[in-house]
């Protein structure tokens, strides 16, 4: 499986974007997806997750102000990014879990940039 991250840019502090993870292959399979997210000189960080199940997690930082989504239809997951802060700026990393074949998959990043 092939992850390729897209949606980020510049946006000011209130604005939002939606990133986007599209899978070359079926993600019906997949145990987990998340994204992930790393600043200048901070280590990556867990920004949400979204199970097979449809179960969902956040990093406490963005809860009430992001949305996981998960389309095994079109193999794509979604973040919907409202409201945000300057600290929110960061690479933003897809990632994949295949419990079954014990292997993880990871995106190219896509930048977010949000000026105050």
């Amino acid at each position: 499986v092939q992850l390729q991250a897209s949606g980020g840019g510049l946006v000011q502090a209130g604005g939002s974007l939606r990133l986007s993870c599209a899978a070359s292959g079926s993600i019906f399979s997949i145990n987990v997806i998340s994204w992930h997210r790393q600043a200048p000189g901070k280590q990556r960080e867990l920004v949400a997750a979204v199970r097979r199940g449809g179960s969902r997690n956040y990093a406490d930082s963005v809860k009430g102000r992001f949305t996981i989504s998960r389309d095994n239809a079109k193999n794509t997951v979604f973040l919907q990014m409202n409201s945000l802060k300057p600290e929110d700026t960061a690479v933003y990393y897809c990632n994949a879990e295949d419990y079954g074949s014990r292997r993880v998959y990871w995106g190219q990043g896509t930048q977010v940039t949000v000026s105050s």
